[in-house]
C-alpha cells in the first residue's frame, strides 16, 4: 500500500528549519516527503528556513510565517508537516496565522506507526506513546472552550474538562505499562527458550531492505514496499547458514533519525529479538544520498535502546542502484568491514553468509569439561547445546572435550563440574544438521 487504506490523500506543505547546529540537505526534506507519503499525504509545497534558534512563538520567523501562510493558501493545504519538533504553542499560534492543520515530526511519526501496527503488541505500544506525547498537549485540545474561561488559562468548563482528561489519559497509561510489561516478560522467556539456537537480529534505518534480506537469506515471503516504517512487529525465520547450520534470523522495526523517544521506550518487547541476539546485522541503503547520516542515527538509536557493545556487522545493501563502482568504493573505504550487498540480486551474500560464520564463531570456545560418569542431566546437555569432539574416562570421572557458545558455560558451573581451556585449541564453528523448512516462521 502506498498510503494509508481508507484515508483520503490530503495535500501536505513540507517545512524545515535548519538550525545552527544542524546542516540542511535536500535528503532531509526528501526523508519527510517519504515520511508524507507513508502517512497517505501528497506533497503540495515547500518551505525552508535558516534560523540561529528557533523563534519561541511560532519557531519560524515572522516574515516566513506569512510566506507559509500564503503558500497554503495558493495550494489549498490540508496540513502542514514540520520536520521539527514544536512546542504546543508554536503548533497552536502556527494554526492560529495559516488556519491549516499543523503536526510537527514526532506527531507524523506516530501517526505512521499508528496506521502500520498490526499485532496486538504494536497496537498498545503506539498507544502508549501516543498518549504519553499527548498528556502536556491537552491544554490546545479544549482551546473551542476558551470563549466560557473565567481567567487565566482554562478556567470553568475547560478546565474541568481537562482535569477528567488527564485523569483518564494517566489511568490508560499506567495500564497500558502494565499491559507491556507482561508482553515484554512473555517475550523474553520466548527468546530464552530459543536460546539453543544462535541468533541474528536485522537492525537500521526504514527503508534500507531489511526485510527484502530477510526474504533472500531464508526464502521466506515477509511483506515488503519501498515506503517508510512498511512493517512494525519482528519476524523470526530459520535462515540455513551454509558451513554452519541453522540460525534464527529476525527483522525489526527500522529506525529514523530523531526517532521519538515515546516509541523507543514503548517498542522495547518488539525490540527483545535484538537484545537477545548473538550478533546484529545493521542493515544500510548504500544507494541513499544520506547513508552517513542513517548509519549515525541507526547507532545512536542502537546506544539509546542498550545495544552498542553488541557485536555487530555493517551491511550495504542496494547497492545494485549505485550509479557506479567509485561510490560504492568510497563507502568502502569510510566503511572497511562493511559487506557489500544487494538483497534483489544476489550480489554479496556469500561473502555475507561467511562473515556471520565468522562472527558467530568468535563467541565458541573449545573446551575440557569434567564431572562424573554419572551426570547424566550435563552430558545431555553439552549434547545438545554444543559439539562433542572427545570423551577421556579415568575411573568415575569423564572428561569431555566439546565446544560450546560462551552463552552456554555458565550452567555447567552450576552443575559442579570443572571446566577449562582444551590445550591448544582456538575457537572454531559449530555445526549442526540442517533443520527442514529453512522459511519456517519461530514462534
Amino acid at each position: 500500500m502506498s498510503h494509508i487504506e481508507g484515508v483520503a490523500s490530503e495535500a501536505a506543505v513540507l517545512v524545515a528549519v535548519q538550525l545552527r547546529d544542524r546542516e540542511l540537505q535536500s535528503p532531509l526534506l526528501k526523508e519527510l516527503e517519504g515520511l508524507a507519503k507513508a502517512a497517505g499525504a501528497s506533497v503540495a509545497g515547500r518551505l525552508t528556513q535558516r534560523r540561529e534558534t528557533p523563534e519561541t512563538a511560532t519557531y519560524l520567523g515572522k516574515g516566513k510565517v506569512e510566506e507559509l501562510a500564503q503558500l497554503a493558501e495558493a495550494v489549498e493545504a490540508d496540513v502542514i508537516l514540520f520536520d521539527n519538533d514544536l512546542s504546543p504553542g508554536q503548533t497552536r499560534n502556527l494554526e492560529q496565522a495559516t488556519n491549516v492543520k499543523v503536526l510537527d515530526r514526532t506527531e507524523l511519526i506516530l501517526d505512521i506507526f499508528a496506521a502500520r501496527a498490526q499485532t496486538h503488541e504494536s497496537r498498545l505500544a503506539v498507544e502508549l506513546a501516543q498518549l504519553e506525547y499527548s498528556m502536556p498537549r491537552l491544554k490546545r485540545m479544549w482551546t473551542h472552550l476558551s470563549r466560557q474561561k473565567k481567567g487565566i488559562g482554562l478556567r470553568g468548563p475547560g478546565e474541568k474538562q481537562l482535569e477528567v482528561d488527564r485523569r483518564l489519559v494517566e489511568k490508560r497509561i499506567h495500564d497500558l505499562r502494565n499491559d507491556l510489561a507482561t508482553i515484554q516478560k512473555r517475550k523474553q522467556r520466548e527468546v530464552a527458550a530459543r536460546s539453543d539456537r544462535m541468533t541474528v537480529s536485522l537492525v537500521g534505518y526504514t527503508n534500507a531492505g531489511k526485510s527484502t534480506l530477510l526474504n533472500r537469506l531464508t526464502g521466506s515471503d515477509v511483506y515488503t514496499e519501498d515506503l517508510l516504517f512498511a512493517t512494525l512487529d519482528t519476524r523470526t525465520r530459520r535462515w540455513q547458514l551454509p558451513g554452519w547450520g541453522p540460525v534464527l534470523l529476525s527483522d525489526t522495526v527500522g529506525f529514523i533519525r530523531d526517532l521519538p523517544h515515546h516509541l523507543i521506550a514503548s517498542f522495547r518487547a518488539t525490540l527483545e529479538e535484538a537484545r537477545q541476539a548473538d550478533l546484529l546485522l545493521h542493515v544500510a541503503d548504500a544507494s541513499n544520498p544520506a547513508v552517513a547520516e542513517q548509519i549515525s542515527a541507526a547507532y545512536q538509536v542502537l546506544e539509546e535502546i542498550g545495544l552498542k557493545d553488541k557485536d555487530t556487522l555493517l551491511v550495504l545493501n542496494q547497492v545494485d542502484k549505485l550509479p557506479d563502482r567509485v561510490r560504492l568504493d568510497n563507502l568502502l573505504s569510510r566503511y572497511p568491514t562493511a559487506i557489500a550487498v544487494s538483497a534483489r540480486d544476489g550480489f554479496g551474500l556469500r561473502e555475507l553468509a561467511s562473515a556471520v560464520s565468522d562472527a558467530l564463531s568468535r563467541g565458541f570456545q573449545d573446551v575440557d569439561v569434567e564431572t562424573g560418569v554419572g551426570n547424566g542431566r550435563l552430558l545431555a546437555y553439552l549434547a545438545a547445546h554444543g559439539e562433542i569432539l572427545s570423551k577421556q574416562y579415568e575411573d568415575s570421572r569423564v572428561i569431555v572435550h566439546c565446544r560450546l557458545s560462551q552463552r552456554h558455560l555458565g550452567p555447567i558451573h552450576e552443575e559442579g563440574a570443572v571446566i577449562r581451556p582444551h590445550p591448544g585449541s582456538g575457537n572454531g564453528v559449530f555445526t549442526q544438521e540442517p533443520a527442514p523448512g529453512a522459511a519456517e516462521e519461530v514462534a
